[in-house]
C-alpha cells in the first residue's frame, strides 16, 4: 500500500512537471505581449464667411430691398481662422415666401470660376486655404433676373443663405487635382 501511494506521488510528479513545462511557453508567450494606447487629437478648423459690399462694409443683416433688374453688391470669401489648412467648398441655398417663383431662376450670381469649380451643387475652392488667408470672392454681385420677378411680387422675399464647409489638407490627399476627392468633407 505504501508503494502505491509512492506511485501515485510520483505519476502526479510527472503530470505535475509535464503540465507545468508545457503551460511554461504558454505563459512566457502571453506575458511578452503588450499594449499600447496612441491619442490621436484632430484639429481644430475654424472659418468666417465674409459678405461686404463693393463699398468695403458688411453686408446688411436684414438684407436689401430689391426691384427686378437690380444688380445687387455682394462680395462673399472665406477667411481660415485656425492654425492648420483646409480645403473649403460653399454651397448657396436660395429661398423665397413666394410660391410661384422659383429663387435659383431669379437670383444670378457672378461666380468666379478662375478660383472656384462646381461639383455636385459644391463649389470647391481650387487650392488650399492656409492659416490667416481669405479666398478670392465666390462672387461680388446678384442680379435680380427682371423677367422672373414681376411687380405682382412686391413684398415677397427672396434670400440666399452662403454654407461653408472645410476639411483639413494636412495629411490628407486629393486625386487629379480634384479638392471633391479630400476626406471628411461632411454629410449634408
Amino acid at each position: 500500500m505504501f508503494g502505491k501511494i509512492k506511485m501515485k506521488i510520483a505519476v502526479v510528479s510527472v503530470v505535475a512537471a509535464l503540465f507545468a513545462f508545457m503551460v511554461q511557453p504558454t505563459v512566457a508567450y502571453y506575458q511578452t505581449v503588450g499594449k499600447a494606447t496612441n491619442v490621436v487629437t484632430s484639429g481644430n478648423i475654424q472659418l468666417i464667411i465674409h459678405e461686404k459690399t463693393d463699398q468695403g462694409t458688411e453686408f446688411p443683416a436684414e438684407g436689401v430691398y430689391i426691384i427686378p433688374g437690380d444688380v445687387v453688391s455682394k462680395e462673399v470669401s472665406i477667411e481660415n481662422d485656425c492654425a492648420h489648412p483646409f480645403y473649403l467648398r460653399v454651397k448657396m441655398i436660395y429661398g423665397t415666401t413666394a410660391q410661384d417663383l422659383t429663387p435659383e431662376d431669379c437670383l444670378k450670381l457672378n461666380i468666379d470660376s478662375e478660383h472656384w469649380q462646381l461639383h455636385e451643387g459644391w463649389y470647391y475652392y481650387k487650392n488650399i486655404v492656409n492659416p490667416g488667408e481669405t479666398t478670392p470672392n465666390v462672387f461680388s454681385h446678384v442680379e435680380i433676373v427682371g423677367d422672373k420677378v414681376q411687380t405682382n411680387h412686391i413684398g415677397k422675399t427672396l434670400s440666399l443663405t452662403v454654407n461653408a464647409q472645410a476639411v483639413q489638407s494636412e495629411n490628407n490627399p486629393i486625386t487629379d487635382g480634384n479638392i471633391h476627392t479630400a476626406s471628411g468633407w461632411p454629410a449634408e
